[in-house]
């Protein structure tokens, strides 16, 4: 789900000024009686297209949302601000993108506007049930996006952490089951202790741990109260992965314990799709020199604590808010590359990135001075 700033004006979003008037000789009377069929003829489209948008389902409407610099300032309060760790200056922007959406459960969005988006390159109408499961309340909405929100940025501090080797560690709660899980009595609320051996300080630390079975039964560790306890559970092929790797079958809910501590000052917008902006705003003030070389950059994409970039909603909407704020580089995500090929705005370079590390490659280089053109690009 694209990150959903919540306040916002979006049937000002994306409007034009009237057409433009030329002076023309006066037409025949013929011309005329054609110029009036015409009007009357564009007008009954019109009223037929908000007619069907009055009798549709609820629609949904997208538009490029405002940005907000990772390494500036937003309402007089630094966006990121660390504490027990070494910061240093930094120069540039690195912008998270949002998109402004209007409408959604136990809502109406305007027929006008659902029309003007079908007719605007720039925004989007979509069914509101696309976004939304049937049901689902407003509150339910907003409290899954400002959830979705925390656990990004948690994500992304633990991604940069990785990222310039500084250690923390995790504890691994279950959250609950998933359909084909096989993890034998693992319920929701037990600790992870150890898989195969393994003290578990990470992710990383699973990940690995469950890689060394081969797909094998593996003894886990884990405390369901005051006393760890083990057995020995089967492993469950992980779903749409050619990879062959293995899993538990667990949803798992991470407390993470760092070195340091990151206070976020933006309020009103949730959604993961900041993960990765976020990860490159706290290496850059973790890091001598300036990561941006003073450019303009803006991206999005999900996190996770292995600093795998992941899909968002809504990138057209994100590259169009982003070049109009001014930014010259956009990163996207690599699975986003089928919605950003044939949209880019001009003046923007566009790199994909699959990893954390690939960004921030990325955005030193080109704040460098290299070509964002060697680095890689979606269509290629």
């Amino acid at each position: 789900m694209p990150e959903t700033p919540q306040q916002h004006d979006p049937d000002s979003a994306g409007q034009t000024g009237s057409a433009p008037r030329t002076l023309t000789l006066r037409p025949r009377r013929a011309q005329r009686r054609r110029a009036r069929l015409t009007g009357l003829c564009g007008a009954a489209t019109v009223g037929i297209l908000a007619a069907g948008a009055l009798l549709a389902p609820p629609f949904v409407t997208e538009a490029p949302g405002p940005t907000f610099n990772t390494i500036g300032e937003w309402n007089g309060h630094q966006l990121i601000r660390i504490d027990g760790a070494k910061t240093y200056p930094v120069s540039g922007s690195l912008d998270m993108t949002t998109v402004s959406v209007a409408g959604g459960p136990n809502s109406q969005t305007n027929p006008l506007a659902v029309l003007g988006a079908f007719l605007d390159p720039g925004r989007t109408a979509l069914p509101a049930d696309a976004l939304y499961a049937p049901g689902t309340s407003s509150a339910q909405v907003a409290a899954r996006n400002s959830a979705d929100m925390t656990d990004s940025q948690s994500a992304a501090q633990a991604a940069a952490a990785e990222h310039l080797g500084i250690d923390y560690s995790v504890t691994l709660r279950v959250a609950g089951r998933a359909p084909q899980s096989a993890a034998g009595p693992l319920a929701e609320g037990d600790v992870l202790v150890a898989v195969g051996g393994t003290r578990l300080k990470t992710y990383q630390d699973l990940t690995d741990a469950l890689q060394r079975t081969e797909g094998k039964a593996v003894d886990v560790v884990y405390r369901p109260g005051g006393k760890d306890e083990q057995r020995t559970v089967r492993l469950t092929p992980r779903r749409d992965d050619a990879s062959g790797r293995w899993v538990l079958g667990l949803y798992l809910k991470p407390d993470y314990h760092f070195p340091f501590t990151v206070d976020y000052g933006l309020q009103d917008v949730g959604g993961p799709s900041a993960g990765t902006m976020f990860a490159l705003g706290i290496i850059d003030e973790l890091t001598p020199g300036s990561l941006t070389g003073g450019r303009h950059v803006a991206g999005t994409g999900t996190i996770d604590a292995q600093g795998k970039v992941g899909a968002i909603g809504g990138i057209r909407q994100k590259m169009i808010g982003a070049r109009q704020a001014g930014a010259t580089l956009f990163l996207a995500p690599a699975d986003n590359c089928d919605e950003v090929t044939g949209h880019i705005p001009d003046g923007l370079s566009v790199v994909k990135v699959s990893t954390l590390d690939e960004a921030v490659e990325a955005v030193r280089g080109v704040g460098e001075g290299k070509d964002p053109a060697s680095y890689p690009q979606c269509g290629s």
